[in-house]
């Protein structure tokens, strides 16, 4: 059976021959006419009638050899079904470690409800959109720790991301340490490309790693890191206290982001530094981070051929051999 959805032919030009087929029937059938003798009697007493039929049926010669033309025009223009398959293939990917602080000054409320909620939802879009990629989690405050190694199972990063909480590690922010421990993830890495996503909304004030001495092992391990500051500029609000019920106090504070640091940790290492002050610029840095970090998928298509034109050729033969046989047989006498 036909499936004209994978119908074409190969050499289409061929198609503009059948044009020809008009003029050529009309030599058929009006010039050759004027050519034939005709012999007229009287009467056709003392003539055998028999076969008067068969004159009649001398037209049908030439339209044999018209059809066998048009097949073989078709025939030459290659018609056939084209089959496709397709197999994508994905290289071995990214390794990304997201370092995210987590200090109390993620609560600050200038995103909403705060700067660390905020994250979470952004972080977990941005998992979410990369499907052929290992992503791993690393919290950090006065310390540092690995809540999720690098993994394929984007279930268990997401879960994770959803379980961040805020005093789960002692107060501070070391930049240094979150930046150290995410590059240790990373060093026995094999993938073709290795990223930190690094996030902080503050100045490096603790932990015994200095910063720019994990910026130089990243470096060497060619792990290139994005940078982030989140916080507005100017005052927003920060948690200070509990009350007795246990529940934050906040009060207006100074913003304040080591975007020096930030700004030479990002390149040094090739990468680029951002700086988020509401929810929508976070999601648009995560957008554009997503867009410059891209896993290569390759497409291949497979085209299997059935060609149809040996059934054309077969089938015109086969009527090219049927008017030379009427030729030299029934209307050899008429011609």
């Amino acid at each position: 059976m036909m499936n004209w959805n994978n119908f074409e032919f190969n050499n289409p030009e061929f198609l503009w021959l059948l044009a020809l087929i008009p003029f050529i029937a009309t030599w058929f059938f009006l010039v050759r006419k004027k050519e034939t003798a005709t012999l007229t009697v009287s009467s056709l007493k003392g003539f055998n009638t028999t076969s008067s039929f068969l004159p009649k049926l001398k037209p049908l010669l030439p339209i044999i050899r018209l059809i066998s033309l048009t097949l073989l025009i078709i025939a030459l223009a290659r018609p056939r079904n084209v089959a496709v398959s397709k197999k994508v293939k994905a290289n071995r990917g990214i390794d990304i470690v997201m370092a995210i602080d987590v200090s109390a000054s993620m609560l600050a409320r200038d995103l909403k409800p705060n700067r660390l909620e905020a994250l979470k939802v952004v972080a977990t879009n941005f998992v979410n959109r990369r499907p052929n990629d290992r992503i791993g989690i690393v919290v950090y405050a006065g310390e540092s720790f690995t809540q999720t190694p690098i993994t394929s199972d984007k279930g268990i990063t997401r879960r994770t991301i959803s379980e961040i909480k805020w005093g789960q590690l002692e107060g501070g922010t070391a930049i240094g340490m979150g930046l150290g421990s995410a590059v240790n993830r990373l060093k026995e890495s094999e993938a073709k490309s290795k990223v930190i996503i690094l996030l902080t909304d503050g100045v490096n004030n603790s932990g015994f790693v200095d910063p720019k001495t994990a910026t130089e092992l990243a470096k060497e391990l060619n792990i290139k890191v994005y940078t982030v500051g989140i916080g507005t500029n100017g005052m927003a609000d920060f948690p200070f206290s509990k009350d007795a019920r246990g529940r934050l106090q906040f009060r207006k504070q100074q913003v304040e982001i080591d975007e020096e640091l930030l700004q030479f940790i990002a390149s040094e290492t090739q990468g680029q530094y951002f700086r988020a002050t509401d929810n929508s610029e976070l999601q648009e840095i995560y957008d554009e981070i997503d867009t410059l970090e891209k896993t290569k998928i390759e497409e291949f298509k497979y085209y299997n051929y059935q060609e149809k034109y040996r059934y054309l050729l077969f089938f015109a033969g086969g009527l090219l051999l049927l008017e030379f046989i009427l030729k030299n047989t029934l209307f050899r006498s008429f011609i």
